[in-house]
């Protein structure tokens, strides 16, 4: 269920969303649109991400800007950055939520998958930041909100590549927050618990891992990708505007 906080100032609010079609980043591009930002989103997929533009513009009689482009591709990256500004105004809140979890045995990882990896899952969190930075400052400010994970805090034993990236997610969210805050603009990290997706319930769930994983929760309901709409709404806002560098874990009390 979405979040029925209103937050004013995103009213107009030119908001970029990496990973936007689908799972997380679906979720995220209709809340912000609930709030009558500008939402442009980048994604891959052409079905969902459309399915997803259309339905919102027939619900909310507001369409977000998918952006076909692939992350891997950094002028690709920039040129779609540029593109959302060019519609909506400079960029104002950037998230950066595309990711690819794709479970690996030690012995099987190849220089050329290690460097797909992060060419994915940590890269582009760095050179989409880049993008905006300079439409941030113009407009006095914003805020940059990147997606890591909290499996490199429970020793995930299948993804190592995708763990060291997402650990790094938290270095760089550091170090770009000690960079750009006299400019005010805010650099936060959001960690989800296991958020069940399309993609988690067509590849991983299981009745058993999921009741085990829920009991170990403080709050023992099952998390969707609405679930983190509101934190995320929450840091892209004025009501955090000194709250900075800083990792919020959102996984219902399991850690």
């Amino acid at each position: 269920m979405m979040p029925s906080a209103r937050f004013a100032d995103l009213e107009g609010a030119s908001v970029l969303i990496t990973g936007g079609g689908s799972g997380i980043g679906a979720a995220l591009t209709e809340g912000f649109t609930r709030q009558g930002a500008k939402v442009a989103f980048i994604d891959i997929a052409d079905a969902p991400s459309i399915t997803l533009a259309d339905r919102v513009e027939k619900e909310l009689g507001r369409r977000p800007l998918y952006l076909k482009t692939d992350l891997r591709d950094v002028e690709a990256l920039r040129a779609a950055a540029a593109r959302a500004a060019d519609a909506h105004g400079d960029v104002t809140v950037l998230v950066n939520n595309a990711a690819w979890d794709e479970r690996h045995e030690v012995e099987d990882v190849t220089v050329e998958f290690w460097d797909n990896n992060l060419s994915i899952n940590l890269r582009p969190h760095f050179f989409t930041a880049q993008a905006v930075v300079s439409g941030m400052k113009r407009a006095g400010g914003g805020s940059i909100i990147n997606f890591t994970s909290t499996s490199y805090l429970i020793n995930h034993p299948d993804m190592p590549a995708y763990t060291a990236a997402k650990a790094g997610i938290l270095g760089l969210t550091k170090g770009l927050a000690g960079k750009l805050g006299p400019d005010r603009i805010r650099v936060n990290a959001v960690a989800p618990g296991w958020v069940i997706t399309e993609r988690q319930q067509e590849r991983w769930v299981t009745e058993q891992a999921l009741a085990a994983h829920v009991a170990k929760q403080c709050i023992r309901d099952v998390m969707r990708p609405d679930d983190m709409v509101g934190t995320v709404l929450f840091l892209a806002s004025d009501a955090s505007r000194m709250l900075t560098a800083q990792m919020l874990i959102v996984d219902g009390g399991f850690l």
